[in-house]
């Protein structure tokens, strides 16, 4: 795994982005990338306590990813200041024929993005629900796929991608395109190059990303990496 902090450019550098990454019980690694809405230091001191809670929640029991969520949701309800949120909660799993799946939930997040080892890339848009702290019930799904050898997952907040100028949708096409071209750099090198070659340049909120890599599989060659 490799993962970034930006804060934002000309704001008031602090806000309500976060990354996060555990082993939970079971052995299964829990992978967070939220956004607490706002950018300051309510902001970032809401971020704080979502981002505890959901460690907590997580290491309670061991429930599907929609669960903890919702029992964020409900906990989030009842901080003193109000706070709305969105985020994606995943777990890497180790399957019986020894190969991994990602299972996950999204409350309002922008898609992860997911670039197989021959440069194949696609978001996984399922899974998707209403963003936390709105004090409003909701039935949040379960998403699960698996996950190819020596492929590469990108969490990303929406700082990334979002441009005053131009659409979102914009922004994750020029998000998963580049991505494409890169499944064989190393993982430190791919949070720079997004950085550098996605971001908008008149972007003015902050960025976290989380990067993982799949480890690989004896039937899947060995690639070099470009020069």
């Amino acid at each position: 795994m490799s993962a970034r902090y930006v804060p934002a450019p000309r704001s008031s550098h602090v806000g309500g982005d976060w990354y996060d990454a555990f082993t939970m019980s079971d052995g299964a690694t829990a992978l967070v990338i939220g956004d607490v809405a706002g950018h300051d230091l309510d902001a970032a001191a809401g971020m704080a306590q979502v981002c505890n809670m959901l460690r907590a929640y997580a290491g309670a029991e061991l429930e599907p990813p929609s669960t903890i969520v919702d029992h964020l949701d409900q906990a989030m309800a009842r901080m003193a200041e109000t706070t709305m949120a969105t985020a994606v909660f995943a777990r890497v799993e180790l399957t019986r024929d020894e190969g991994w799946r990602l299972r996950w939930t999204n409350a309002g997040h922008p898609p992860p993005l997911l670039v197989e080892h021959d440069g194949r890339a696609r978001f996984l848009e399922a899974g998707q629900g209403m963003l936390l702290g709105t004090g409003i019930p909701t039935a949040r799904a379960d998403a699960v796929t698996e996950l190819p050898p020596r492929s590469t997952l990108v969490l990303y907040t929406d700082g990334l991608i979002e441009s005053p100028r131009g659409s979102i949708d914009a922004g994750l096409s020029r998000l998963r395109e580049y991505a494409a071209s890169l499944p064989h750099h190393p993982l430190h090198a791919i949070c720079d190059l997004l950085l550098t070659h996605v971001r908008p340049d008149d972007n003015n909120d902050d960025v976290a990303m989380l990067v993982l890599r799949l480890p690989g599989d004896a039937r899947v060659p060995d690639v070099p990496a470009p020069r």
